[in-house]
């Protein structure tokens, strides 16, 4: 997988959560991820077509999701209710805005981020490999996962 595909939406990571959340965010190494299987319960997944298509997901604990969406809110949550799950499609929201400027090519559409709560399987996209980017900050580790690909037709607008 191209890192220029990678890149755009580590470095939006970086960016929202340093301005707009003020939670400091040490990117890891990646790995390539063996199954569909997220490790944390709540994950922000972002679909893409056109010229790049795949996902890119989000994924992290209850307790940091707590902590991103009391960051963005700017009081504190304590559970994971309905402005929780907001501000967490939010922020995955302006992840994927910020990135998507950065990705190679012109046409390329993002999906609204949806989010899922809960033991679950993300459906990646069949044949892609999957690269997982450990994320730690102050409140706690995340997972970037990021099965993205060029597509040989562009997406016609």
């Amino acid at each position: 997988m191209d890192v220029n595909y990678i890149n755009p939406f580590l470095n939006s990571i970086r960016s929202v959560f340093d301005t707009m959340i003020q939670i400091p965010l040490t990117i890891g190494k990646p790995s390539l991820k063996k199954d569909a299987v997220p490790r944390y319960d709540i994950s922000s997944i972002i679909g893409l077509s056109g010229e790049v298509s795949g996902c890119v997901v989000l994924n992290l604990s209850e307790a940091l999701a707590m902590q991103l969406a009391s960051g963005l809110i700017g009081e504190e949550v304590t559970e994971i209710d309905e402005s929780c799950t907001d501000a967490i499609g939010e922020i995955a929201n302006m992840i994927a805005g910020a990135a998507k400027k950065d990705l190679p090519g012109e046409n390329n559409s993002i999906s609204v981020p949806s989010i899922i709560i809960g033991r679950h399987k993300i459906r990646y996209p069949r044949g892609l490999p999957i690269i997982s980017i450990p994320c730690d900050t102050s409140a706690g580790r995340l997972a970037v996962e990021v099965a993205l690909k060029h597509s040989r037709v562009a997406a016609t607008v």
